[in-house]
């Protein structure tokens, strides 16, 4: 990989010392395609609220490209990383390795979205001609930045497809993992969707959601400026509660809700099940442009099946009801493919300074992929849909 220095591309410490308008403009330059968590808002709240920076591993380090009028032409959330937590790519057997052979994997880069395993650019420049050109500029930057902070690498993580690949062809070792997105075929009601099932898998959805509601939940979509503190403090104790058993740590906190609710009001959308006049679980939701993203959730009272109603089968009823075309339920999860989810592949491209890691890291990532491809493979062909529905 070519590492010429880059004296154009400046190290930023704090989202706060860029406007929202110069992010935003590389970020999300068109609308018809938003991503919420590139946004600026978004990643100031995750500061603002201490979620990042301090002791919690992950270190603001932003790349900042200015253009010779001094215009950020390009730029990408970029973090020093003590350790692997919050990222969804799981590096840690590459981490004990290279700490058995006597290495030093952290701190290491991360170009990414913190606690966000939502794909898109990460490279984030404004359209023009020499879009690319900038791209590969903040690209090297970063490993620019390994070499001269003695740091193990750089991680872009839940990159485009476009971006994986022209990284690849600049040296970065490429690795693949799937997710499961929902598409919208076109569907007027959830009827339609459930249409396009076989008989059986329709019928077992029809019964996990009759199921999910028996004791007389009711559940609500609240959206917007109708969203209370009230409604975050019932939130986050689902989160706290859930998260905690499954993972030990929630990453999140309890003023970063309060700041994305207030920033970000038009992208949030919560579901919300109650019983007996009371919130016993819930899901957050982003909304892009064209896409339904969900991300957390949590409940203080344990129902069958009420995990698949609030987080995916509502995301289900409401990109019908607003016209999206699809769903993104987070990281892994194969239960989802038989709630109508399909696979597809998430990328992330990699630089390792050391070049005896390197090549052990490449060789695994070569069987690695092999085996994501199989499996994708496989996964496809165990779909609810109808063969006529298929495509």
């Amino acid at each position: 990989m070519s590492r010429k220095p880059q004296q154009c591309v400046e190290v930023v410490p704090r989202i706060a010392d860029i406007t929202a308008a110069d992010w935003d403009a590389c970020a999300n330059p068109d609308p018809a395609l938003h991503n919420p968590f590139v946004a600026h808002g978004f990643l100031r709240a995750l500061e603002d609220a201490g979620t990042v920076g301090g002791r919690s591993g992950w270190t603001p380090r932003h790349l900042v490209l200015r253009d010779g009028g001094g215009k950020i032409a390009a730029c990408a959330p970029c973090y020093l990383k003590s350790n692997s937590q919050g990222e969804y790519v799981f590096d840690h057997s590459w981490a004990d390795a290279y700490c058995r052979a006597g290495g030093r994997y952290y701190p290491k880069l991360q170009i990414a979205v913190p606690f966000t395993p939502v794909p898109g650019r990460r490279l984030l420049v404004r359209p023009g001609p020499d879009a690319e050109a900038r791209e590969a500029l903040l690209a090297r930057a970063g490993v620019e930045v390994v070499e001269r902070g003695n740091i193990s690498g750089l991680h872009i993580t839940f990159t485009s497809e476009g971006e994986w690949d022209r990284l690849g062809a600049m040296g970065f070792l490429q690795r693949t993992d799937r997710q499961f997105h929902w598409r919208n075929a076109g569907y007027a009601t959830f009827d339609d969707f459930l249409a396009s099932l076989a008989s059986r898998k329709r019928k077992a959805v029809r019964k996990e959601r009759a199921e999910a509601v028996a004791t007389g939940l009711e559940i609500e979509w609240v959206r917007g400026r109708d969203i209370t503190e009230a409604h975050w403090d019932a939130f986050f104790a689902f989160y706290m509660d859930t998260g905690s058993r499954k993972w030990g740590r929630p990453y999140l906190n309890r003023k970063f809700f309060s700041l994305v609710g207030e920033r970000m009001a038009e992208r949030v959308v919560l579901v919300m099940a109650k019983r007996a006049g009371r919130y016993i679980a819930g899901a957050i939701n982003f909304r892009g442009e064209d896409a339904l993203y969900g991300r957390n959730w949590g409940c203080i009272e344990d129902h069958p099946f009420l995990h698949f109603e609030v987080c995916y089968y509502q995301a289900i009823e409401f990109a019908i009801a607003h016209g999206l075309k699809r769903v993104e339920a987070g990281a892994q999860g194969e239960h989802k493919l038989a709630r109508g989810y399909r696979p597809v592949l998430t990328y992330s491209a990699h630089d390792i300074a050391d070049p005896a890691l390197r090549r052990a890291i490449a060789d695994y990532l070569k069987r690695e992929q092999r085996y994501v491809a199989e499996a994708a493979t496989a996964l496809c062909e165990a779909t609810p849909f109808k063969r006529s529905a298929e495509g």
